[in-house]
């Protein structure tokens, strides 16, 4: 064909071929794109990927699939697939060619940052579609191990204009959170008619009319399922009934009829296949070194070929990921452990120890110490690799052979911990179980117990996880004291998120702190002081405390603590440094591979990008929280998303968020969440205008004192009181606040103070201080806060008759908060406007507002003097997608050269 996409002879696929044959359109002209098939078992995932591969003449196409007996391994199906480009390794920025590297163990070193892997990736695709469109296949992504699907993943949502194509093939019903937020496009049986036409082709012959419609009702379509289940079928059946209707399920029954096919098959032909099921990569060489340790020479081969059960190539390809499953199943305990055995003599033991030590283990009849000790290595390496799922596989397997119960149990204790830093909850509890079956000393079986209670305290951070961690905190006192006191500031975390309903909770918990942790100067001993001298003796008395905490972080060991040190820098009022470290927070989040921490990094980045009014990338996050709670089964930290919605509105739509949210706090005893919910109420209440609503949120916050918002909410006190006529709140309000700001005197307390002084004070200062607060927040990281501070001192010179200089004002707040994302403040600004006889038209989008969101991030970063490596870097993106984004805005902005970009953009 002209446009080299060739003809497929799939039958009665027109509409999902289409859809094939559009993305490689796009991919040919230089765009990227991303599809996730999903369908059963057999429907024909597979041979749709056959066929974008076969038509896609015109680009290079690589394939993987995942495959079940490696679904541990980390990087196994990123490595197949990538293995092809790594000629491309040299042109990559030398950090992310050094961490894919280590991660495929082509160079030993330290353990890789995820994030880096995920760049390289991009990179490496980009690289290679510069030449030619790249096609990348990967099949069976229900059985890739966690860390591919993770890099793919971050991968798909990057690409752009790479002219790159990436498409999974995904079983359902499966886990659905797998690839969860790309496009996707089921495939379902073929309609009746192709059904039946296939059918026929494969009938031997004639069928009784009423068995041809139950094989294709009870097949519901399904391709393999109508090629192989009339080979099992007697020619009795056939004519006279199909021996009853299906009750397995449909997937088990083709596999089924796969088995049949394999036991008919000679002995050394079904070894044969056990052997390529079991070594997942497909490596030619490899499997007949195996084979001649077993001795199966290359004529067994033929049979299976003949039935099409098989295909040699550059790699051994099963036709169907079931005839796969099929000949593994089919081996017996004896006849596996020795074709295990043979891949691991057959595996190189200084290239590849780990699929060697994974294949001694499951060549093992019996315990071995031997074999465990490698399969320890094994967890170690994987860890340097950020792999935990595969740290935790290996222990796992170690641990069922080992002989000493003690060490049994520890090792399943390392494997529980390994499974929580990979975010995989579900089994945590299982090993510690069997764990707790055999003898644990003091401290193991006090680390058992903090898994535990760690597990409780991500599934639902409410007053349940309390007791739980704090015992293991007391547990841990003398056996580990840096473990203790890391319990202990996890404790006092959940006992904050309990806040209100947690009864006496965070005081009980900060008394056992106290009482045993170390008077240490480092960052986390001083951020433990400082929290539990804040509960007990009150903030002023604290406040010294948090400030040389925060003065004391800076270290890499410190990093993982970042997300409670921003609570604390909202607390006094650093929210510069709350800003750098929250972007901290996300990238060491990114980097360690513990998506534990990953949800909450994104939440208090939101946070501050709500204060930056950065609201639409603000909301983005929060669709990235959903992904990785979902993928880690935790619970959502969608705090900031109250925040995001009080600002974007509209009422009714924001109003359900907060009182949805009020109904999880009550019904999970979450203190914290509830004072949040009425923060946002408040926020948003005061920007509706109803200051008397917002006047009754906001007491509701400062009823019960939650660090990091105590102080914002008794800002919103005094403007609400303020408005609501109330002067006699507001003033105490103001004085409250008053005596937080003095002792913390930043930029930021100092301009919050201002705007409540300039609310409430002598008339006669009122200006100055209206001034003083607009220019104090007026900075990248309290934009909001700015422009609410000139809303405020609009309205103020309206009601003093100063209409002129009013509009100014006003006019400046409506732009702003229009541009920003901010509808409900937006609108407020535009009613003070009507007041002042100036009516507010529908604003023609400037040329900055018709930047999307991600060319208005490239070009702010590439004014502030960044390479486009360096911002393709910050914003996850591969630098070829920067380069496209940046040419289009010089089109839209009519230069040259980024050195126009800040004069253009000021100018219009």
């Amino acid at each position: 064909m002209a446009d080299g996409i060739r003809r497929s002879k799939l039958r009665g696929r027109g509409q999902e071929l289409e859809t094939l044959d559009r993305l490689l359109r796009d991919v040919r002209d230089g765009q990227s794109r991303v599809l996730v098939l999903r369908g059963e078992a057999g429907c024909g995932k597979t041979a749709l990927l056959d066929h974008l591969a076969e038509r896609a003449s015109f680009a290079r196409v690589l394939s993987a699939a995942g495959v079940e007996s490696e679904s541990e391994i980390a990087y196994s199906t990123l490595q197949q697939l990538c293995a092809p480009l790594l000629d491309h390794l040299d042109a990559l920025p030398v950090p992310q060619r050094e961490a894919l590297a280590t991660a495929f163990g082509l160079v030993a070193g330290r353990a890789p940052e995820p994030l880096l892997i995920g760049l390289a990736v991009l990179g490496l695709f980009a690289e290679a579609a510069a030449g030619q469109p790249l096609v990348c296949v990967v099949d069976d992504v229900q059985w890739t191990d966690a860390m591919s699907t993770a890099i793919l993943t971050f991968v798909a949502r990057r690409l752009s204009v790479e002219a790159v194509a990436l498409v999974f093939a995904a079983r359902s019903p499966g886990d659905e959170r797998i690839l969860a937020g790309l496009p996707e496009m089921q495939v379902p049986g073929l309609p009746d008619a192709d059904a039946r036409a296939l059918l026929d082709a494969v009938l031997p012959g004639p069928v009784d009319a009423h068995v041809r419609d139950r094989i294709v009702a009870e097949t519901r379509g399904n391709p393999l399922a109508l090629l192989e289940l009339p080979r099992g079928l007697s020619p009795a059946e056939l004519a006279f009934g199909f021996g009853g209707h299906i009750t397995t399920p449909l997937a088990s029954r083709v596999e089924e009829g796969f088995q049949r096919r394999i036991a008919a098959l000679p002995e050394q032909t079904r070894t044969l296949l056990l052997a390529a099921a079991v070594e997942p990569v497909g490596d030619v060489p490899l499997l007949w070194r195996a084979l001649k340790v077993l001795g199966v020479g290359p004529e067994a081969a033929v049979a299976a070929e003949n039935e099409r059960l098989i295909e040699f190539g550059v790699r051994v390809r099963f036709p169907h990921p079931l005839v796969r499953s099929a000949a593994w199943r089919s081996g017996q305990g004896a006849e596996l452990r020795a074709v295990h055995a043979a891949l691991a003599e057959a595996t190189d033991h200084t290239r590849d120890p780990d699929r060697r030590a994974w294949h001694r283990a499951h060549a093992a009849l019996g315990p071995d110490e031997e074999i465990a000790a490698e399969l320890e290595g094994s967890a170690q390496r994987a860890q340097s690799r950020g792999g935990w799922a595969a740290s935790a596989a290996f222990l796992e397997r170690a641990a069922e052979l080992t002989v000493d119960p003690g060490s049994r149990s520890e090792l399943l204790v390392s494997a529980a911990s390994a499974r929580v830093e990979a975010g995989s909850y579900a089994s945590v509890l299982d090993l510690l179980a069997a764990a707790e079956t055999g003898p644990l000393d003091p401290l193991r079986q006090a680390r058992a117990e903090r898994l535990r209670a760690q597990v409780a305290y991500v599934l639902n951070p409410g007053r349940g996880s309390v007791p739980a961690l704090l015992a293991a905190a007391r547990r841990l006192e003398k056996l580990d004291p840096v473990a203790a006191r890391d319990t202990f500031l996890t404790t006092m975390g959940a006992a904050m998120y309990a806040g209100r309903f947690g009864d006496d909770t965070l005081r009980v918990a900060a008394e056992a702190a106290r009482s045993s942790a170390p008077a240490g100067q480092t960052f986390p001993d001083l951020l433990l002081a400082g929290v539990v001298s804040w509960v007990l003796d009150g903030r002023p008395a604290a406040v010294p405390l948090l400030c040389r905490a925060l003065d004391a972080m800076g270290s890499a060991g410190d990093a993982g603590l970042v997300w409670p040190a921003a609570a604390v820098a909202y607390e006094v009022f650093r929210l510069d440094l709350a800003f750098r470290m929250n972007q901290e927070a996300v990238r060491f989040a990114l980097n360690s591979g513990a998506l534990s921490l990953l949800p909450s990094a994104l939440a208090i980045w939101a946070n501050s990008l709500v204060d930056a009014g950065r609201f639409a990338e603000a909301a983005d996050l929060m669709d990235e929280i959903d992904a990785v709670t979902q993928a880690t089964g935790g619970s959502a930290y969608q705090l900031s998303r109250l925040f995001l919605e009080a600002h974007r509105g509209p009422e009714h739509a924001a109003m359900h968020v907060i009182e949805a949210k009020l109904s999880d706090a009550a019904a999970h005893g979450n203190g914290r969440l509830h004072s949040v919910a009425h923060h946002a109420l408040a926020m948003l209440q005061n920007g509706l205008g109803n200051h008397r609503a917002a006047m009754a949120a906001a007491q509701e916050v400062i009823a019960y004192p939650e660090m990091a918002l105590g102080n914002w909410g008794l800002r919103e006190l005094v403007e609400a009181a303020a408005r609501a006529g109330e002067p006699e709140v507001a003033v105490e309000a103001r004085d409250r606040l008053a005596e937080r700001t003095a002792a913390t005197p930043t930029r930021a307390a100092l301009g919050v103070q201002a705007l409540a002084d300039a609310l409430v004070g002598p008339p006669e200062q009122a200006e100055e201080r209206y001034r003083e607060a607009i220019d104090r927040l007026g900075t990248v990281e309290t934009a909001t806060h700015g422009c609410r501070a000139r809303l405020l001192f609009g309205e103020w010179l309206a009601r003093a008759n100063r209409r002129t200089e009013a509009r100014v004002e006003l006019r400046a707040a409506y732009e702003t908060f229009s541009t920003m994302g901010a509808p409900v403040f937006a609108e407020r600004a535009a009613r003070e406007l009507a007041v002042t006889g100036e009516a507010v038209a529908k604003r023609p989008a400037g040329v900055g507002e018709r930047l999307t969101r991600q060319e208005a991030a490239i070009v702010r970063l590439a004014i502030a003097g960044q390479t486009n490596p360096e911002i393709a870097s910050a914003l996850f993106l591969s630098p070829r997608t920067v380069e496209w984004h940046l040419r289009k805005v010089f089109t839209k902005l009519g230069i040259g050269s980024r050195r126009e970009l800040a004069a253009a953009l000021r100018d219009r």
